[in-house]
């Protein structure tokens, strides 16, 4: 595969929990693709989280938020942990990324939800219904409740305190994702499902309604509707009927986190979020597994870095338009696990769990052999 350009400014950013472990696994296949020619990346490093936190009293600095604005890709490993509960709410850990999604105007979370054939027996589900699966969830970023004002906490006269958050889109949000939602499904199954709550919040109404006009523009597509609560229920009764779901914040937050159990572990899942292109056609991004900081394991070499890989492949493809790239990575992977490595959080029963480094190993060997 030619080498085809060489300024690719992405910046690390490893957080705190196994953050450090994963990316470190991530940093030795971008080594292993410039060792070889495949590709090259001008990789920077910077603190976000409770080790920005640490470091210099905030979650994310002006300085390193100054350099995410200047790269063409971030890849961002987890914040969090019981360290840093105890602090004010706006100098909590994961502030830091909530500012670099809003500062960069990261509209659009793409979840994939992927059974990969040798863990299909991983699943919580029988395998006739996982076996195959292939959905992806476009979740808004930047809008609805986690960002709507009024929100706090306020004492009422009686002396009692109520809490206050507002779920709240303009027209012109739900329009670009629902955009985003109908690009991809071009790409795919030409299928798109947007969710909401339409039946009791005036706001899942204007998403129907945008869905309906911008449709318009993708007569190819299939659009259907369906509600949140039913559709986390089809999501376990017959995950396939979907190809791609887009919806709200919240309901994406939620959504996705139980199409991930579909696949068996949070360890294994990807995420990228995209804002939108600029005139040169540049679009800014984060990449990020899906699963968090796992204090629990931190430091102890078995967390599971396929889900960072996986974000790094999907860096490749909507970053820097690396199709054939992706696949390697993405070939490897499976290649691995159909070979039987597994980490704790995958392993089959009986087997020996591989650690973090083994498996990074396993996926650079199968880079290796393919390359």
């Amino acid at each position: 595969m030619p080498e085809t350009r060489s300024n690719r400014k992405v910046l690390v950013l490893p957080g705190d929990g196994i953050g450090p472990e994963i990316m470190r696994e991530v940093l030795r296949v971008i080594e292993f693709f410039d060792r070889r020619h495949i590709a090259s990346f001008e990789v920077t490093q910077g603190l976000v989280g409770g080790a920005a936190y640490d470091a210099s009293g905030v979650p994310l600095t002006d300085e390193t938020m100054a350099q995410a604005m200047a790269s063409d890709a971030v890849l961002f490993g987890s914040v969090g942990g019981p360290k840093w509960e105890i602090l004010p709410f706006e100098l909590r850990p994961e502030r830091g990324l909530l500012r670099l999604r809003k500062d960069m105007d990261l509209f659009a979370n793409l979840r994939p939800a992927v059974v990969f054939d040798a863990l299909a027996d991983a699943s919580a589900l029988k395998r006739d219904l996982v076996a195959g699966l292939d959905l992806m969830i476009v979740r808004e970023l930047t809008g609805g409740i986690y960002f709507g004002e009024p929100r706090g906490v306020e004492t009422l006269p009686d002396g009692s305190r109520r809490g206050i958050n507002t779920e709240v889109y303009t027209e012109a949000e739900i329009e670009r994702v629902v955009r985003a939602g109908f690009d991809l499904a071009r790409k795919r199954q030409r299928r798109l499902c947007e969710v909401d709550k339409a039946n009791v919040m005036e706001s899942g109404g204007l998403w129907r309604e945008i869905a309906e006009e911008v449709h318009a523009d993708y007569p190819d597509v299939e659009l259907s509707f369906m509600y949140a609560d039913n559709c986390a229920m089809q999501l376990v009764r017959n995950p396939k009927q979907f190809d791609v779901i887009v919806t709200s914040n919240l309901f994406g937050d939620i959504l996705s986190d139980c199409a991930a159990m579909l696949t068996g572990s949070l360890g294994m899942l990807p995420s990228a979020s995209l804002g939108a292109a600029d005139s040169s056609g540049r679009r800014k991004a984060l990449y990020e597994p899906v699963h968090g900081s796992a204090p629990d394991i931190a430091g102890k070499g078995v967390a599971n870095p396929l889900a960072s890989i996986l974000s790094f492949a999907m860096m490749l493809r909507y970053s820097f338009d690396m199709a054939a790239e992706a696949d390697l990575v993405e070939d490897a992977v499976r290649r691995a696990l159909a070979a039987g490595a597994r980490t704790a959080d995958i392993r089959q029963q009986g087997a020996a769990p591989v650690s973090t480094r083994v498996m990074g190993d396993t996926i650079l060997a199968e880079l290796a052999a393919a390359a």
